[in-house]
């Protein structure tokens, strides 16, 4: 009989050779790329073609987002090309639905047109345009939007961008392009001159965009309509008529006849560069030396503070070839360079012009919010001109109370960059952690902690520079710099601070409504009373009493003129230009549920005749007989 022996090492050797083997197989199937073949697979990456697969960073995450996007994208390039036309907009934005989740986008306005020989990049041709490198205001600032929603348009149902375009003493030109994602770059498919096109642009002159695309169109927030109607409040020079899917056309009429004041390009201010971006300057600059450079291609540094930064540098670095203002740019390397830059970190320079921002306006912002507001209180502040990292910026602030807001919800906030509503990613937005950091408590407004103020109140914050700082791409949010949240908080409590004397100033006259509601409920009864103990005139009494009522309670008097000013001056706001209270939007003061609560219903007794005797005055006048008598036994 054989004995079986039991294998050396136990099972755990077993497993172990188990684990070899099939390591030796996995290496044994693992192919090996050789250098020489993986360079062939290098190729470069179009930017279209990287935006084509991240569409998500342009704002085209979902179809109802895409659509929104689309029509922003239109409007903004629209109200530019007016204002820089020097034409007050009117703009029609027309939303066709063609199936349950495919529209026509047609966008259409006044402006200047777009010669024939532009279309093609503007519309076609991703990182194409002429604002990226103008420090200047304005909407548009990284040329991606418009011909990224072509492209997103061409992939979703392949059709191509229809543009007709019309200048002055020229025929209207069609063209219909689609985006060669693969090499970033248009190609046109159709290109003809269109007469019969003049029709759509009564003025002379104009552009119509049509994009067909798949989307989603509901109403409500983040909605097609809400973003015109916050572009309608930022802009109130613009006349907007938009027809919607049902086919309803609603107008958003004009505010105001004036165009804003034309912003004025600046160059960079040398606090607002880094050490790289200055060698590429001094390696492109067409001056000769040091002294021209800073002069010619910076704001705010002239001959004097060039001298002063030169010398700065030269002394930072002894051995190099700075020796002042004569400094030839061609000998200057590395060192050189960072020399110069840490003297203009460690030198005070003038903050930069602000002719390059072009705000709302206190005035401009209240017309555009009674536009669209039901309110009866209207305030905005607007802040002195601030810097952040070089880069000039403005903020502006307006509020609305009461009316017809819900008092029930918490307060709604609109966010403005350069005039463009900012709809989504409101949590990560600078604007709204500013109005969540103001102590609303202070100005009579229930506030929850870590939350917006609770009650009828809508707050609009506009931020204006020459470059927005962004979150992402799909420009939805403001970065959160110290210097701009700080400048949205002061503008918000100079806001707020005018809220709490109007409130305080209301709830006075509440209460002095009340009191003379109560003393005419009784004045008359007194009357009576005093002619019957007395025997002097009830009506005298009666207009005495009623005369000295209403000096006492005179704040319930206030009349407000045609700007809701108080014309009888007794307040601080009175002066205030940056105030509108409306007074047919004050709610009134309801003196039956005023005075019942106190006094019960005694409706009959407000305002008693003093001239009708009453059987309280013949029992007044029977204790005064007795009084009399009784009077006149002890005089005995």
């Amino acid at each position: 009989m054989s004995i079986a022996t039991a294998p050396t090492g136990g099972p755990g050797t077993g497993r172990k050779n188990m684990a070899k083997a099939a390591a030796k197989k996995k290496t044994k199937s693992r192919s090996r790329a050789s250098a020489e073949e993986m360079a062939a697979r290098q190729r470069e990456i179009s930017v279209s073609e990287f935006f084509a697969k991240n569409r998500h960073l342009l704002g085209f995450d979902n179809p109802r987002k895409a659509l929104l996007t689309t029509i922003k994208e239109a409007v903004d390039n629209a109200l530019d090309a007016c204002e820089e036309g020097g034409v007050l907009p009117e703009i029609e934005v027309k939303l066709l639905q063609l199936e349950e989740t495919r529209f026509k986008v047609t966008v259409r306005d006044n402006g200047p047109g777009i010669v024939r020989k532009q279309i093609d990049n503007i519309f076609g041709k991703l990182l194409y345009g002429s604002k990226f490198h103008r420090m200047k205001m304005s909407r548009g600032q990284q040329g991606i939007g418009i011909s990224a929603a072509g492209m997103y348009g061409l992939m979703t149902t392949g059709k191509p961008v229809k543009i007709i375009s019309k200048t002055k003493r020229k025929p209207a030109h069609e063209v219909t392009l689609k985006i060669d994602t693969s090499k970033n770059r248009p190609e046109v498919v159709t290109d003809r001159e269109s007469p019969d096109a003049d029709k759509y642009f009564p003025e002379g002159h104009g552009t119509m965009v049509t994009i067909e695309m798949e989307g989603r169109y509901q109403k409500g927030k983040q909605s097609v309509d809400e973003y015109l109607e916050q572009t309608a409040i930022a802009n109130p020079h613009a006349w907007f008529v938009y027809i919607n899917p049902a086919n309803e056309t609603i107008e958003f009429p004009r505010g105001m006849d004036e165009l804003p004041e034309e912003a004025k390009e600046i160059k960079p201010h040398p606090k607002g560069i880094e050490l790289g971006t200055l060698i590429q300057m001094i390696e492109r600059t067409e001056s000769t030396k040091l002294g021209g450079f800073l002069q010619n291609d910076f704001c705010r540094v002239g001959q004097q503070k060039a001298s002063e930064l030169c010398k700065t540098a030269a002394k930072t670095a002894p051995n190099s070839n700075l020796k002042g203002p004569q400094t030839y740019v061609s000998k200057m390397g590395h060192s050189e360079a960072e020399a110069l830059y840490k003297a203009i970190q460690d030198t005070r320079i003038t903050a930069p012009p602000t002719d390059c921002l072009v705000p709302i306006g206190s005035r401009a912002m209240l017309a555009g919010l009674l536009k669209e507001v039901k309110a009866e209180f209207f305030s905005a502040a607007t802040r002195p001109p601030a810097v952040y990292r070089g880069n000039p910026f403005q903020i502006e602030v307006a509020i609305a109370y009461g009316g017809q807001l819900s008092s029930d919800e918490s307060a709604r906030v609109l966010r403005f960059a350069n005039r463009v509503p900012l709809l989504y990613q409101q949590s990560a937005c600078s604007s709204f952690k500013a109005v969540m950091e103001t102590s609303w408590k202070n100005y009579g407004l229930a506030q929850p902690r870590n939350a917006l103020p609770t009650g009828p109140l809508v707050v609009l914050i506009h931020m204006a520079s020459v470059w927005v700082p962004f979150t992402s791409e799909s420009k939805e949010a403001i970065a959160d710099y110290d210097e701009i949240r700080k400048e949205m908080r002061l503008a918000l409590q100079e806001c707020g601070r005018k809220l709490g004397i109007y409130l305080r100033r209301r709830s006075r006259m509440k209460k002095e409504a009340e009191r003379r509601s109560i003393f005419e409920r009784y004045i008359g009864e007194i009357a009576t009373a005093c002619e019957a103990v007395t025997g002097s005139d009830a009506k005298k009494i009666y207009d005495a009493l009623q005369k000295q009522a209403a000096k006492k309670t005179a704040e319930a008097d206030n009349k407000l003129d045609e700007d809701g000013q108080v014309v009888r001056k007794t307040s601080r706001l009175d002066d205030d230009e940056q105030v509108i209270i409306v007074e047919d939007a004050i709610p009134a003061i309801d003196d039956d549920e005023a005075t019942d609560d106190l006094f019960g219903d005694a409706r009959s007794r407000l305002r008693r005749d003093p001239g009708k005797k009453s059987s309280r005055k013949k029992t007044a006048k029977k204790a005064s007989k007795k009084k009399t008598r009784k009077t006149s036994r002890k005089t005995r």
